[in-house]
């Protein structure tokens, strides 16, 4: 008897037959993506119309100390007025930028097919990259602008950071200084116990200050709103109405929600009618916000299929780079 039944989540010979699928799908893939680079791509118009056989290529402009980004255009009608033009060159470190992102995105969309190596290098990469830069933000926004520049401006200015604008010691400045230091001991176990006092102050500052934030944003400026007259007047009748339908439809809907969060009651009659209709709003709210939610994700991956297709592959050309 086979160890694989019918209905088997893995099975062997599926996997490879899917694996030989995947692969000759990426060889059509790559085969039309080198024909392509070799009958090349013509960018510009008319009389300065060049081929170029490539793409992914970023083209900059030199202008004084600066390179600035131009689209291919305006190197074929450079090349077009002088053969021998340096003003319009390819910049190959924007280049290279570009293939590495394309490469990247391809290995996390790669996750589609199954998790494989390609996505798990392009996971760490995302994650370690991320880190560094988060770690080395903080570094010299928080630990040297913030605290070695208070405590020593002129040092500061001079060897790390020329554009601080402190003057003047601040010697307070040794406060998040030495409960950071303090922080450093939750690595010992012995010592543990010392890093519980600046880790406690750190919780304790950063809920207070959220929840005056939250009791400002949430609470009050939504409170607020239940005393706005239900009549709104507008430039034209139809804002009227509108201005007029929300107001009632807020007023409704809160007191409505609150009804149906009321359990003293037993949800009957006219109780029970409020709590019905704070039922539907409590579903249209969810079902907005979940559609939003995936509205935003469905953006981000349109944002990157036009990069794949326009700033790499220059498939298509919205904004006129080409």
């Amino acid at each position: 008897m086979s160890q694989f039944q019918a209905g088997s989540p893995v099975d062997p010979a599926v996997a490879r037959r899917a694996q030989r699928l995947w692969i000759a799908v990426l060889a059509v893939i790559a085969a039309l993506l080198v024909v392509r680079a070799w009958v090349g791509t013509e960018v510009g118009s008319g009389p300065s119309a060049q081929v170029v056989h490539g793409y992914g290529m970023v083209y900059v402009e030199q202008k004084g100390a600066m390179h600035v980004q131009v689209p291919a255009s305006a190197w074929a009608e450079a090349v077009a007025a002088d053969p021998a033009q340096r003003q319009v060159t390819v910049s190959w470190p924007r280049t290279v930028g570009v293939w590495i992102a394309a490469l990247m995105t391809l290995a996390v969309l790669s996750f589609l097919w199954r998790d494989n190596p390609v996505y798990k290098l392009a996971e760490s990469v995302v994650v370690g990259v991320s880190a560094g830069y988060v770690m080395s933000t903080a570094v010299w926004s928080s630990l040297v602008d913030q605290v070695f520049g208070k405590l020593a401006p002129g040092l500061t200015k001079e060897w790390l950071s020329p554009g601080l604008t402190v003057t003047e010691t601040d010697w307070w400045a040794l406060v998040p200084l030495v409960l950071g230091m303090l922080l450093l001991c939750r690595l010992s176990a012995k010592l543990s116990w010392v890093g519980m006092f600046p880790l406690a102050f750190v919780v304790g500052v950063f809920s207070g200050w959220r929840f005056v934030q939250y009791v400002e944003s949430d609470l009050l400026a939504q409170v607020a709103t239940m005393f706005d007259p239900l009549y709104v007047p507008g430039p034209t009748a139809a804002a009227t109405v509108g201005g007029t339908l929300c107001a009632v439809l807020v007023l409704v809907g809160v007191l409505s929600v609150l009804a149906y969060f009321f359990f003293s009651l037993e949800h009957k009659g006219p109780v029970g009618g409020a709590a019905r209709v704070g039922i539907w709003y409590l579903m249209i709210t969810f079902g907005a916000s979940f559609g939003l939610t995936v509205m935003g994700r469905i953006a981000l991956f349109a944002a990157r299929c036009e990069f794949l297709f326009d700033d790499w592959l220059w498939l298509i050309d919205p904004a006129g780079k080409h």
